[in-house]
């Protein structure tokens, strides 16, 4: 039998169809090992809170107040941002006018047990996880580029599309995506390698440039800073947006390539080494594909979470929004390093906080970045932070029971 003639329109039809199969695959197992698994929401008593005690808990007065103040700014029916058991606004409007009104740490706590129920949060059957610090960096720049001042931070590009996938799927809350749009298709924004080859030069993007590539990075990490003018005045600096690229936080590299023992990683420890090999700066900081975008902050304005409030020293949390809904009041049962002895890693913190921000690397249902301020203190706790402990979340008690009976 003579062999049928080869069939290039079938053939190239098949591949192309296996390649559409092999894509609903990936995106089935994106899917997948992206939700939630075995995050569990289980009511308690005060009581069971360790440490808890009414002064304590006032102490978060105002942060939790901003964020009641942000809420009453909000429609009624719109949903917190985060997690979907937040549920709306006008869930939380009883509660909020009346931790407004509460005058005394007494009143404060009576408000919080009448109209707050804590669960306990846990994934996989554990409810322990690790807890880290961020802080406002100092830097030091001009709105004019310089011999010394030759390192750009960049305003938001126009064209940068941020995607809340939330909005389109209730599975995928908390989850977001940017890019570019081309050719009716949102593309991969620019990583943080092209745009220091200089994927944004021409564009008169720049807000002010600084004098170090180092403090910049550190800056995108933190989220917010200060930066110290020529003529001694301050400007403040906060998060505009970002480039969409997953977060790869350089410590991991100089742990995986063996630059610094993992025991001993902290954020002096990076500073230290880049310090010790400026040859390699660049090549490090670009094992970081992920990049952030810059906004100016008007004078007297503190820096701002995602929550879209001020934060709070020592009372505000970044989650990951994918688990915790933004707004809702936290207690956290962890500790910190002293920053007044190296030594010393494991002060106690046992306080109410207030879940206001984000970050890139702040994923995972146990996980939370503790907002410690501005200044050498703050930079000196926040660098050494990475404590194990647990956190409890408080919700208005009808969204608690809906989350206990729901498992999350």
């Amino acid at each position: 039998m003579p062999a049928r003639p080869f069939n290039f329109s079938r053939t190239l039809k098949f591949l192309s169809l296996l390649a559409f199969l092999a894509l609903l695959l990936w995106i089935a197992v994106f899917l997948l090992t992206t939700r939630p698994t075995g995050l569990r929401f289980a009511a308690v008593s005060y009581s069971d809170l360790p440490g808890w005690s009414a002064e304590n808990a006032f102490g978060a007065k105002p942060a939790l107040v901003k964020s009641c103040q942000k809420l009453r700014s909000l429609p009624a029916g719109k949903r917190l941002p985060g997690a979907s058991i937040g549920g709306r606004v006008d869930d939380w409007g009883p509660a909020c006018r009346a931790v407004t009104n509460a005058a005394t740490a007494a009143e404060f706590e009576t408000v919080l047990r009448t109209y707050f129920t804590p669960l306990e949060v846990s994934a996989g059957g554990t409810s322990e996880g690790t807890f880290t610090g961020y802080y406002e960096a100092l830097l030091h720049g001009s709105l004019t580029r310089s011999e010394r001042f030759n390192v750009p931070l960049y305003a938001r590009p126009p064209e940068l599309v941020m995607v809340d996938l939330g909005r389109f799927r209730k599975d995928l809350a908390g989850q977001r995506i940017a890019g570019s749009v081309k050719n009716g298709r949102l593309q991969p924004y620019p990583d943080r390698a092209a745009i220091e080859e200089g994927a944004l030069n021409g564009r008169d993007l720049e807000v002010l440039w600084v004098d170090s590539a180092v403090d910049a990075y550190f800056l995108q990490v933190q989220g917010s800073g200060r930066v110290q003018m020529p003529d001694g005045s301050f400007l403040g600096i906060g998060y505009a947006a970002q480039n969409g690229h997953a977060n790869r936080l350089i410590g991991r590299h100089l742990i995986e390539t063996g630059a610094i023992p993992r025991e001993k990683m902290s954020g002096q420890a990076i500073r230290q080494w880049l310090a010790s090999n400026p040859e390699k700066i660049r090549s490090v900081l670009n094992t970081d594909p992920s990049f952030v975008f810059f906004r100016p902050l008007e004078n007297g304005d503190g820096p701002y979470g995602s929550a879209g409030v001020s934060l709070t020293p020592g009372r505000s949390l970044a989650v990951d929004r994918v688990h915790l809904p933004l707004h809702a009041p936290v207690w956290l049962d962890a500790s910190h390093p002293d920053p007044n002895d190296p030594t010393v890693a494991d002060v106690p913190m046992k306080r109410l906080m207030v879940a206001q921000d984000t970050g890139g690397a702040i994923t995972g249902e146990v996980r939370g970045d503790v907002f410690w301020g501005f200044g050498d203190d703050a930079e000196e706790t926040a660098g050494r932070m990475a404590n194990a402990g647990r956190y409890w979340l408080l919700l208005p008690t009808a969204l608690a029971e809906a989350a206990e009976a729901t498992g999350g």
